[in-house]
């Protein structure tokens, strides 16, 4: 099944440099010297094309850069035929499931994949913008951690995912894969200085708050007053104590070091999510949607 945005031609030989440029883009050397990251599955690539499509009515920098799918995968999924179609310019070609598997990181991939450029922007720009709500991961190492924390910011509805110098490559094929499509809905700043960060959200009048066990202020004791709040109550808010509808920088550390003091300088807050039961810690994807909710709830009803 041919589409007009596909060639007619099916790519067969799996040692073709072709193949082999897709396939180097599974380790951080290949994606540094390209530019450029992989995204595969049908679900992070129709999120790739959609986000490409309004680009391209907007007159922006394009998202995918090629396309490549097995004939079974388009049968199974017409509507990359259609976006295809959309796309004048766009690179797409049909592929063998031998070809697909060279390329892809998936022991089992889904069909397709999109090579996609690795978008630029900067701390200043996104602090320019005034964030209501940003994800800082410090030196988060597990592809899977920083793929969730970034899908659950999306959920969030949060502005921006920071991630400073030591941290996992967020554009990682595993962590890419497991934002599920997150990682096409909202600017990412990789390898960011934190002190620089901090410095300019605080600029822009943002609070720091960090994720921190140890914490004094107690996360359900600040939603509870977040909604006390909204409930009508005039009390000033405890001294000392975060307010949840601010403008919030979220900071989550190491998931087997958590934030270090250097880390814990830099932020207004020192918060604990509670634990009710007899876990000693919470994964720290699990921890940032806690946090991240709860201040989008604030915000959002404030």
């Amino acid at each position: 099944m041919n589409g007009a945005g596909y060639t007619e031609e099916t790519m067969t030989n799996v040692r073709a440099e072709r193949v082999r440029e897709v396939a180097r883009l599974g380790t951080r050397t290949g994606r540094a010297k390209a530019g450029e990251f992989l995204a595969e599955g049908p679900q992070a690539v129709r999120e790739a094309m959609r986000l490409h499509l309004t680009h391209l009515e907007e007159s922006k920098a394009p998202v995918v850069g090629a396309l490549y799918a097995t004939e079974d995968c388009l049968d199974r999924y017409p509507e990359f035929e259609e976006m295809a179609d959309k796309a004048p310019g766009l690179l797409t070609r049909l592929v063998s499931p031998e070809v697909l598997a060279a390329m892809a990181d998936t022991v089992t991939p889904q069909g397709i994949v999109a090579v996609c450029p690795i978008p630029e922007t900067s701390l200043e720009a996104l602090a320019a913008t005034r964030p209501k709500l940003v994800a800082v991961l410090c030196r988060i190492q597990d592809p899977g951690n920083a793929g969730t924390i970034l899908r659950a910011a999306d959920a969030a509805g949060a502005d921006a995912l920071v991630l400073t110098s030591g941290s996992v490559d967020i554009y990682n094929p595993k962590a890419v894969r497991s934002t599920v499509g997150s990682i096409f809905h909202l600017p990412i700043i990789t390898n960011a200085d934190l002190n620089e960060a901090l410095a300019l959200f605080k600029s822009q009048g943002a609070t720091v708050l960090a994720a921190d066990g140890y914490g004094a202020a107690d996360l359900d004791k600040l939603q509870d007053v977040s909604a006390a709040r909204r409930a009508g109550s005039t009390a000033a808010p405890e001294a000392g104590q975060p307010v949840l509808e601010e403008p919030t920088i979220w900071l989550f550390g190491n998931e087997g070091q958590g934030l270090d003091e250097a880390e814990l300088a830099g932020a207004d807050h020192r918060v604990a999510v509670p634990l009710y039961g007899i876990a000693e810690s919470l994964n720290v994807g699990t921890a940032a949607t806690v946090c991240l909710y709860a201040s989008a709830r604030a915000q959002r009803r404030s």
